[in-house]
């Protein structure tokens, strides 16, 4: 007998993490895994479980559009300043952005379709269309967040000064409500 292991939590971030925001992002994108792992057993359930697709339909409301601010909005621009033509990113910069308009279409009619499953009180797994939705917006996600991962932040790394990383801190915590104090780095 197999036993499905249900993984309902998406972490939260410790606050002081955004004192170093690319350690921040690389975490931030860690959740969006978890909320892409959530989204696949949700997808493929034949039961209804209301406080798991709520908890998707939050993460579509509320962080995923925050999430493509911080990077439209801080991550990116600051890098397309920094970067060197050697690094030759400006083509993946401007599929993610392209992918980031994708997304903010594709993530309402998640949502829509979440929202109905919830109207309805039916789980996503027994209707063919709702599941082929939730699934392909996971894989393109995980997709997405594998290249910011594997090529965007490295080159971050490389590229944006102390002050850079300071002063994208202070925005993203403001864009929270949370004041950071300068660290002088």
């Amino acid at each position: 007998m197999t036993t499905l292991l249900i993984h309902d939590e998406i972490e939260d971030i410790p606050r002081e993490l955004m004192a170093e925001p690319l350690d921040w992002f690389f975490a931030e994108h860690f959740r969006h895994r978890q909320f892409c792992r959530l989204m696949n057993e949700v997808a493929v359930a034949h039961v209804f479980d209301g406080e798991r697709i709520t908890r998707l339909v939050e993460f579509l409301r509320n962080d995923l559009p925050l999430h493509i601010i911080d990077e439209e909005q801080d991550l990116f621009p600051l890098l397309r300043r920094r970067v060197l033509p050697e690094d030759e990113v400006e083509q993946a910069l401007g599929m993610l952005s392209a992918e980031h308009k994708a997304d903010a279409l594709a993530a309402q009619q998640v949502r829509d379709c979440l929202e109905d499953c919830l109207a309805r009180q039916a789980a996503p797994g027994m209707d063919p269309a709702s599941r082929k939705v939730l699934q392909g917006f996971a894989t393109q996600e995980l997709r997405h967040l594998a290249l910011e991962n594997a090529v965007i932040l490295p080159i971050a790394r490389l590229r944006l000064s102390p002050q850079d990383l300071e002063s994208m801190s202070r925005r993203l915590a403001a864009r929270r409500g949370i004041v950071l104090e300068p660290t002088h780095r």
